[in-house]
């Protein structure tokens, strides 16, 4: 039976947390990382700043569904979405005290400078897509509202996510390149290890790094992809999990011309209720995830 549903929210990612945040949340969960054990832990085979960007868009219609997974799902995936902010901003914070160190105060100085000028081209390139609705305006404005220099590092992440997570659509429709958006998704992190991230991190922390590093991501992408699991199951006869609770691999561009490509999705604020006449069939979910009988 055909039934009138609102359309979901599509996914935009949004800016890490400040290092100092994103260190409290390191160090909160540091008990877990010395007890997982060597087994779990796996190649990190995932951008993890854009990943990291990703879920945190993602929180808000995750906890939209959170009663409904008390309701019907096993209590251990509760666990895992209520820490999934914690464990997407130790994440974070790993990743970033894992990287090279920058050298002397004066490198600062040039990764500012390219991060400033970046920062806003791609700044003015989001804009004009929010206006012809093929980007979330409320993500775009929220990276707008960023002041300083630890800002603008987390900017360009915000930036290289939401460029990437729209490509499929955006490809051809803006003046930004692919070497630029991958570009901020390095250079963010990069500026923000020069600013001195290290000081807000332990010592045992920094001395094996690369480690709990591997660590933290083994648990926030365990926790995200038993959340999408749940997800999958409870939006499986709307069809729409993958917007609510996108995959950490980047889409790939579609084939087609950007002439020949449908239209976007819109984007949908909450609050935004659909026309009385829309009616929605079901959509089946892939094979491969098989809803259980």
């Amino acid at each position: 039976m055909l039934k009138s549903i609102a359309p979901p929210r599509k996914t935009s990612p949004r800016k890490p947390a400040a290092p100092p945040r994103a260190a409290a949340a390191f160090n909160r969960i540091a008990p877990e990382l010395s007890e997982l054990s060597a087994a779990a832990l796996a190649p990190i085979n995932i951008d993890l700043p854009r990943a990291v960007a990703l879920v945190l868009g993602a929180l808000p219609g995750l906890a939209a569904l959170r009663p409904a997974i008390v309701k019907q799902l096993p209590e251990h995936k509760i666990a895992l979405l209520d820490k999934l902010e914690l464990y997407a901003l130790a994440a974070w914070y790993a990743h970033l005290i894992a990287l090279p160190e920058s050298g002397a105060g004066h490198a600062v100085k040039p990764l500012l400078d390219e991060a400033l000028a970046l920062r806003a081209k791609l700044l003015a390139d989001a804009d004009d897509l929010a206006r012809r609705g093929l980007l979330d305006p409320d993500a775009v404005d929220d990276i707008r509202a960023g002041e300083g220099h630890v800002d603008s590092a987390n900017d360009l992440v915000a930036l290289s996510a939401l460029f990437n997570h729209n490509w499929p659509e955006i490809a051809g429709r803006t003046e930004a390149t692919e070497d630029e958006v991958r570009r901020a998704g390095e250079l963010g992190p990069k500026l923000l290890a020069a600013l001195g991230v290290r000081e807000h991190a332990p010592d045992a922390a920094v001395s094996d790094a690369a480690d709990r590093r591997a660590r933290a991501v083994a648990l926030f992408v365990r926790a995200y992809e038993q959340t999408r699991r749940a997800v999958t199951y409870l939006r499986w006869d709307e069809g729409d999990a993958e917007l609510i609770a996108p995959s950490l691999q980047r889409r790939e561009r579609s084939a087609r011309t950007p002439s020949a490509a449908p239209p976007p999705m819109p984007f949908v604020k909450a609050s935004d209720e659909p026309p009385a006449d829309t009616l929605t069939a079901p959509q089946p979910g892939p094979a491969e995830h098989a809803r259980p009988a």
